[in-house]
């Protein structure tokens, strides 16, 4: 057995001196660089906190097999990919720290990404330009700030850069325009402004992805030059602060079917070279300063499902054109512009759509009859002047799920009318609404709303026990009717409430103590109505509170003495019986 023992331990010896070939090359291969291994725990040194546990592997010799996200290069145990992901809506995951620049000594790494980590600060190291061999750089959905390294330019190999989702500043650099081998360029989320560097866009043949959206960038639309765009499918260049008219040079991109302005300041007509963009699938022109008729060309658009010209200065009539154009329609949005339609047009109404919004066209009149409602989901006929029809306008659309007709003249009996089965959002606001409010929180119904907002109508009755129905219910409000009763206890079972609004009503009762549960609900008001009793103290557990009024009720007793109705305004509890505490005078406390 001794034998046998310095037997091994002899092998052991050789193989790690190399000069023994009982291991296979695969086992070698898995073996990561020490140098690779130091630049890693150098990095991970530098995040303080990791939530998403990946972070934890990284223990042991052998960083190519066991070190989650890690990947090498089979032949040289170099690392060759650097792969860390959290889902950004997960608020759960997330890395705090800095971005070590000890990254740049991995030599042979290929693919770099460190994304949805939320809570990583700090500038993004220059030494990154080091990386010659870097394809893919992915830092998106951090807290990185400063500017973009001009070095990046410097990454020849580089097809995709995105760093999305950040608080970077400052401009984009010009030698950006240097990576021609860039597919991907996704900038989009930050604070970078100035105008879009000339050279940026010159010579990049590959482009597939542009997107430069959520910025402060300002300035005309950057020139796309020369028709060396021919792979450029999507472009996005909304919610910033361009300036001017849409350029030729951007209705030059034959090849683009995804093209967003929107919220910009862009100004002018909408120019019949729109028709130029054979290849267009959505169309994105909202919220700017457009002004003109809508162009009869924009019909000859064969693959266009998605046009959104909403909240322009644009004045009719519609091109007739419209109606046997398009063929590929499926969402249209031509909302608050300067047209007076009248009535939907008939080309709507005859068209198997699936989204339909026209609010503030200065429609009037009755509700309109789709003829093919089959595929409608989504309607929204907001601030017109429609008054009837109700009736026969929902029992067409069996297939809504999302219907918002809200400053309106609408006169009927919400009892009445038989709503979709699968409808999420019902915006009734401030029409001329009467019947029982239980009509739209009955069980049927009510298991698939998400938003209700029946607000500023004449609607009556009382809140009726959630027992079972609404338990997706994300927002009730009621505010501005004639409801009566007391708030039930069963409100309590709506775990996903963020938004309750009961004021001006005739409302009495008590609060349920068992509301300090709603541990979503972001927005209270229950003011001016008959409410009596004390807040409860139980509300200290509505950590998401950020707003709340109980004003001019019957109230008494120590408003709950923590954060944040302690620190609200006085007048949120003004009006009541005999409210007291933080922010009002303090209580007086019994002699005994």
């Amino acid at each position: 057995m001794l034998v046998l023992k310095w037997v091994a331990i002899l092998l052991a010896l050789l193989a790690a001196i190399g000069s023994f070939g009982s291991r296979t090359r695969a086992e070698d291969a898995v073996i990561c660089s020490e140098q690779d291994r130091a630049s890693l725990l150098a990095f991970k040194a530098a995040i303080l906190r990791d939530t998403t546990d990946a972070l934890s592997s990284w223990t042991g010799r052998d960083c190519c097999t066991d070190w989650e996200g890690v990947t090498c290069q089979a032949s040289t145990g170099r690392v060759s990919s650097l792969i860390l992901q959290a889902r950004a809506e997960d608020g759960e995951s997330f890395m705090t720290g800095t971005l070590s620049p000890s990254l740049a000594n991995l030599q042979s790494l290929e693919i770099l990404v460190v994304s949805g980590m939320k809570r990583i600060k700090g500038p993004i190291p220059d030494k990154l330009s080091q990386l010659s061999g870097l394809s893919q750089l992915v830092l998106e959905f951090n807290s990185l700030d400063g500017a973009v390294p001009p070095g990046l330019g410097h990454l020849a190999s580089l097809q995709v850069l995105s760093l999305n989702g950040n608080r970077l500043t400052g401009q984009i650099p010009p030698n950006l325009g240097n990576l021609k081998g860039l597919l991907q360029l996704n900038l989009a989320r930050n604070s970078l402004s100035g105008q879009i560097p000339a050279t940026l866009l010159s010579y990049l043949p590959r482009l597939q992805f542009l997107d430069l959206s959520f910025n402060l960038f300002s300035g005309p639309l950057p020139e796309f030059s020369g028709g060396r765009f021919g792979n450029l499918t999507n472009v996005d260049l909304s919610n910033n602060q361009f300036s001017g008219q849409i350029s030729n040079s951007v209705l030059s991109l034959s090849s683009v079917s995804f093209l967003s302005l929107g919220n910009n300041r862009l100004s002018g007509g909408i120019p019949d070279q729109i028709s130029s963009l054979k290849s267009l699938s959505q169309l994105q022109l909202s919220g700017n300063r457009l002004t003109g008729q809508i162009p009869a060309s924009i019909s000859t658009l064969q693959k266009l499902w998605y046009l959104n010209l909403s909240r322009n200065e644009l004045s009719g009539p519609l091109p007739l054109s419209l109606g046997q154009g398009i063929p590929s329609l499926s969402t249209i949005d031509l909302s608050y512009n300067n047209l007076s339609l009248g009535f939907v047009p008939e080309w709507i109404r005859n068209r198997e759509l699936y989204d339909i919004r026209l609010a503030g066209c200065r429609l009037s009149g009755r509700l309109p009859i789709f003829t093919k409602p089959d595929s409608l989901a989504i309607v929204d006929l907001s601030d017109n002047s429609l008054t009837d029809g109700a009736s026969s306008f929902f029992a067409n659309l069996a297939s809504l799920s999302e219907v918002r007709l809200r400053n309106n003249q609408l006169n009927f009996d919400i009892s009445k009318i038989p709503l979709p089965y699968n409808l999420r959002i019902l915006d009734l606001r401030s029409n001329r609404l009467v019947g029982q409010l239980s009509a739209i929180l009955n069980n049927r119904t009510g298991r698939s709303l998400e938003i209700i907002d029946v607000s500023g109508n004449q609607l009556s009755g009382g809140i009726s026990e959630f027992s079972g129905g609404a338990t997706g219910l994300k927002v009730l409000n009621i505010a501005g009717n004639r409801i009566s009763g007391q708030i039930p206890s069963s409100i309590s079972s709506l775990s996903e409430l963020q938004m309750l609004d009961v004021s001006r009503n005739r409302i009495g009762g008590t609060i349920p103590p068992n509301m300090g549960g709603l541990t979503k609900l972001q927005w209270l008001d229950v003011s001016i109505n008959a409410i009596s009793g004390r807040i409860p103290a139980s509300f200290l557990g509505l950590a998401s509170l950020q707003h709340a009024n109980f004003r001019a009720n019957r109230l008494c007793g120590e408003i709950p003495q923590g954060r944040p109705f302690n620190v609200f305004q006085a007048v949120a509890y003004a009006h009541n019986l005999c409210l007291c505490g933080k922010p009002l005078p303090p209580c007086r406390r019994s002699r005994r």
